[in-house]
């Protein structure tokens, strides 16, 4: 009779190095891991190429609102403004628009919608520009895209990839904010923000889920195919005129800007 208890004990001590590697393997594919290594490359960024004197870096703020919390990746104080970093680490195409309210990823053949990171940061910026009482030109918004990702939409100049912000944030050069003010502004930041720990975190991603959780869930149609050049939606339209005449056919919601078609099938 086989003894499994003592088979399991035997293979357990031969293989139980596999155990820590699976955890690994399962640790770096997590996304809470990709925003991490992002937040990481942003302030390294910073560190390196930002000088000290001229641009405080403020990470990981977490401010109580209204109706929770709001959590910020980054806060860079300066004389030339108040710049509020927001980072995604992302792979593949990215397309989007300043106005679109979801912006499109693209892997190979399979495309995952995604929150348009603009909007994302401007709640951000105006919790900020409340809880700091300063004017709204004062306050910066910057969207940084860390990872093997490529634009393939034309993107605003706050939208940057890798080091690209370090560049944007330095094209900044008129002074707005007395050296007073960014001290009284470093400060009133450190007072106001929620201690960084593993609770605030946890606080605010319970926060998050319940947002999502009480927005009703909008059934994919067939409107809202994806335009695979220029990611906005693609209409469902019916020719009109010459031999195609009756049928149907997938037009850009854009056109004329965008005049990609596509069969309907």
């Amino acid at each position: 009779m086989i003894d499994f208890s003592a088979l399991f004990s035997q293979l357990f001590s031969t293989l139980w190095w596999l155990l820590p590697v699976f955890v690994l393997i399962a640790l770096f594919k997590s996304p809470w891991f990709k925003g991490f290594i992002g937040e990481v490359m942003v302030n390294m960024a910073a560190k390196l190429f930002l000088n000290k004197e001229d641009y405080h870096l403020i990470k990981n703020v977490t401010i109580p609102t209204e109706d929770g919390t709001t959590q910020i990746d980054h806060i860079i104080v300066s004389r030339f403004g108040v710049f509020v970093v927001e980072t995604k680490n992302m792979k593949g195409w990215i397309f989007g628009t300043e106005r679109q309210k979801q912006w499109t990823q693209q892997i190979f053949k399979s495309k995952h919608r995604f929150q348009n990171p603009l909007h994302q940061n401007y709640k951000h910026t105006k919790t900020l520009e409340t809880a700091l009482e300063l004017t709204p030109e004062k306050l910066i918004s910057v969207v940084v895209f860390v990872g093997d990702s490529t634009f393939k939409t034309d993107m605003p100049e706050n939208v940057t990839h890798g080091g690209g912000y370090i560049r944007y944030i330095k094209s900044k050069t008129q002074i707005l904010l007395r050296e007073s003010e960014v001290q009284q502004i470093i400060q009133q930041i450190a007072d106001g923000r929620l201690k960084p720990s593993f609770k605030t975190s946890r606080q605010h991603a319970k926060h998050v889920r319940k947002i999502v959780a009480a927005k009703t869930p909008q059934p994919v149609s067939e409107s809202s195919k994806a335009c695979p050049k220029c990611g906005s939606e693609m209409l469902l339209r019916t020719s009109k005129k010459g031999p195609q005449a009756g049928n149907q056919f997938w037009g850009c919601s854009t056109f004329p800007k965008c005049r990609t078609v596509a069969a309907y099938e």
